[in-house]
């Protein structure tokens, strides 16, 4: 059990560097902006089942972009753990196969990201490939 733990954490430690590297000073604040997306738009059914949307899309200013890809990281899956992890904590229940899609966007409104969710029921997972 121990080197379970042990490997959880240092996985952990691998997604947040990457996040570190590719947001910098913003991971925090992105990370926040997630993590807000998905409360904000909690539906309780009953007093043990609450529903989040299961589909996010992070906007990202277009050179952050480029530079993410030319580094060739998989920010979008580091993004969906933190949310697994945030879903886990808060005993969320997913509407569907949770997904972030990190994309390109021109004229966000703080130049530097923007987080979108929706409900979509029959996502597959390479639909986002």
């Amino acid at each position: 059990m121990g080197t379970l733990i042990r490997w959880e954490r240092a996985l952990e430690r691998w997604q947040d560097a990457l996040l570190a590297k590719a947001f910098r000073s913003e991971q925090v604040e992105l990370l926040d902006a997630l993590r807000h997306e998905c409360d904000s738009h909690a539906v309780v059914c009953s007093q043990s089942r609450v529903v989040v949307p299961n589909a996010y899309e992070v906007e990202l200013d277009p050179d952050v972009y480029r530079e993410l890809r030319r580094r060739g990281g998989r920010v979008g899956q580091a993004l969906t753990d933190v949310l697994v992890r945030h879903g886990d904590a808060n005993r969320y229940e997913w509407a569907g196969p949770l997904t972030v899609r990190v994309v390109p966007s021109a004229g966000l409104p703080n130049g530097r990201y923007r987080v979108t969710s929706s409900v979509m029921h029959h996502v597959r997972v390479d639909a986002f490939a």
